[in-house]
């Protein structure tokens, strides 16, 4: 397709199922949504009422007309119910994070990873429901040789969570192959930050370092480079996903932010006008020196490309930070 057209699109989803919508990404993703006018049904183990870090992604749309939380877990709720007059689901809840899935807590990621979703895919053939999109990982796709990965690459997962997220995106495909099954897109998202970053990810660390002066623990050497994703444009990719009539199969999304932890912190730096305090730890298993992402197919099939760059994605993120700061201080 010539870079100067766009894949046709539907309206935007009159209902939609948003599981993980007390999360990072669920809950940029529902505000969206129901900004745009669409009811969202929203599931997540997490109860808002309880729950601070529920409660502060959240924010203002709990509660709100055009929004519907519910206090699930989908290992054991009932699924069919939700997904009533559905047009897509989106499927983002899940445990995330490569360094906890080495050991006894593998059985959690397999629980709600796969069980999980296995149990959502069986009410989305019953209930007909017409899409799924599924998030999945760059860390599906392990070690790179340097260049940027495609997503006919072979996978090589390099953790028990990217053999989860591999195997959840597997299992989701093989019943869109079914002629009752939904259509399914998958996406995998490289590297997602912006307000309401999990706080053991690198970007949140980096930037509370800035802002407090406290040291950064860095693991390896900082030259391990990452494709950085603003939440912004993942949340545009994940809609348009939902919206194209004729893509299918697996997508990456990536920012095309290529840099190095070196650089992330060099930036971080220039934002506060003042070093951070780095104290070097030996690199964690699991983690890979690259990830860079070929978004031919986004751009192609969804039309989407990223819009926000590392520089401004960061001070938007460390505005985000200083006014949570701001926000707790009052508080207390």
């Amino acid at each position: 397709m010539p870079q100067h057209e766009q894949p046709p699109t539907t309206a935007m989803p009159r209902r939609a199922l948003v599981t993980g919508s007390a999360g990072f990404i669920g809950s940029h993703l529902a505000h969206t949504l129901v900004k745009s006018g669409t009811t969202v049904i929203g599931v997540d183990r997490r109860d808002p009422s309880d729950d601070p870090t529920a409660a502060a992604n959240l924010g203002t749309l709990y509660g709100r007309p055009g929004y519907v939380h519910i206090n699930a877990d989908l290992l054991d709720c009932a699924i069919d119910p939700l997904l009533l007059d559905a047009d897509v689901v989106f499927h983002l809840a899940g445990i995330p994070g490569v360094r906890p899935s080495w050991g006894p807590q593998f059985g959690d990621y397999v629980a709600s990873n796969l069980l999980a979703t296995h149990r959502v895919l069986e009410a989305c053939t019953r209930i007909r429901v017409p899409r799924l999109v599924v998030a999945s990982s760059s860390s599906v796709y392990g070690p790179r040789d340097g260049g940027a990965s495609a997503e006919s690459d072979l996978p090589q997962p390099a953790s028990p969570y990217a053999v989860t997220k591999l195997a959840e995106e597997q299992l989701c495909l093989a019943y869109a192959e079914r002629a009752e099954g939904p259509s399914v897109l998958s996406l995998r998202y490289f590297t997602v930050y912006g307000p309401r970053q999990r706080a053991d990810m690198f970007i949140h660390r980096a930037l509370r370092a800035a802002l407090t002066g406290q040291p950064l623990s860095l693991y390896g050497d900082g030259l391990q480079r990452r494709d950085f994703t603003y939440v912004d444009d993942v949340v545009a990719a994940t809609v348009a996903a939902a919206t194209t009539p004729r893509a299918h199969g697996v997508i990456n999304v990536g920012g095309g932010s290529n840099a190095s932890l070196l650089e992330v912190i060099g930036i971080a730096a220039g934002l506060v006008g003042r070093d951070l305090q780095v104290r070097q730890e030996h690199m964690r298993n699991g983690d890979v020196l690259l990830t860079r992402a070929d978004s031919r197919r986004a751009r192609d099939l969804l039309g989407w490309q990223p819009r926000v760059d590392l520089h401004e994605g960061l001070r938007v993120h460390m505005q985000a930070l200083t006014a949570q700061d701001r926000h707790y201080s009052r508080v207390i």
